[in-house]
């Protein structure tokens, strides 16, 4: 019998969370496509101490809804699946904690801060000229990227539920990073990273598992949950 996978759900469960609801219809989705046994378990960011909570899942996603109760326990989530090569997806808020983690832990930045919970340091999340809640936009992809082969094609069409993305001085920052832009909107503003030392470290400010809503396939949590089994 083939074995589970089991995946942490990283993040506080709010049933009226749109993303929350289609986050296991993505995942079952793209399992039973796969043909994967899948276990999806939520974790709250408060129950997050150490590593060591995190040491028996296959794959971790950071999931939408910030800002998390306990901010650490995100970080430290990001933080343990960047060190050990777990296969990480972040969205939205997700996306935003792995742009500070990696901000803190890899560039040195200890001071870097999101702008919707911090009021020091350097705001490496800043508040969206424009507000993306519940809207939908054309994200054009880096080609040979995960994001561009889990997708085929170089430019998709996602929605999205927030207020904040990386500010401009710190976009400028990722030009020489491994942690590579891989999505832009038509502004040229960043929508997608992913480190490429990695082997499956994937960040978005759009919440692409709401297509399971739709009766659609998730290609990212496909790509996600593909390199998980390997």
């Amino acid at each position: 019998m083939t074995p589970s996978l089991r995946i942490a759900l990283v993040g506080d469960y709010n049933a009226d969370v749109i993303a929350h609801q289609a986050i296991p219809l993505a995942i079952d989705d793209a399992a039973a496509v796969l043909e994967l046994t899948v276990e999806y378990h939520w974790l709250p960011t408060q129950d997050i101490k150490s590593a060591e909570d995190l040491a028996d899942y296959n794959a971790i996603w950071l999931v939408p809804a910030s800002p998390y109760q306990n901010m650490e326990g995100a970080l430290t989530a990001v933080r343990y699946a960047r060190e050990n090569s777990v296969p990480f997806l972040g969205t939205c808020g997700g996306f935003q904690h792995a742009i500070v983690e990696y901000a803190r832990n890899v560039m040195g930045w200890q001071d870097a801060a999101h702008a919707e919970t911090d009021t020091e340091g350097r705001m490496v999340i800043a508040p969206l000229t424009c507000s993306l809640v519940e809207k939908t936009d054309t994200i054009e992809l880096r080609a040979n990227t995960l994001i561009a082969r889990a997708y085929g094609r170089d430019s998709i069409e996602e929605g999205y539920h927030c207020n904040y993305g990386i500010s401009p001085e710190f976009a400028a920052e990722l030009d020489v990073q491994p942690l590579r832009v891989t999505g832009w909107d038509d502004n040229g503003d960043i929508r997608a990273v992913e480190l490429v030392t990695h082997p499956f470290f994937v960040a978005t400010l759009f919440q692409h598992e709401r297509n399971a809503l739709a009766g659609r396939p998730a290609p990212l949590v496909q790509a996600f949950l593909h390199t998980a089994a390997q």
